[in-house]
């Protein structure tokens, strides 16, 4: 887990598990903790903002006993859309 943890996602298009797609604009860090987080846009709607702890971006989830990347890349550039 600590290498998954420590891996930044570069910035461009990823697809969430559940379909969605999101834009990876860059890493922060929280501001108390230090933690880095993935800094995301939604595609859709008004493009909403979204952080999330690197550890959490990189992880596996179960899809119907299945495990899956929570967010796969697509490509670095909308033309991937």
């Amino acid at each position: 887990m600590e290498i998954m943890e420590k891996q930044k996602p570069q910035c461009g298009f990823y697809r969430h598990f559940k379909g969605g797609c999101y834009e990876v604009i860059g890493i922060a860090k929280h501001s108390e903790t230090l933690e880095e987080m993935v800094v995301y846009r939604a595609c859709y709607d008004e493009g909403t903002l979204w952080v999330r702890p690197i550890a959490m971006w990189n992880e596996e989830v179960d899809v119907l006993g299945e495990r899956v990347p929570r967010f796969t890349w697509i490509g670095a550039d909308a033309s991937v859309l």
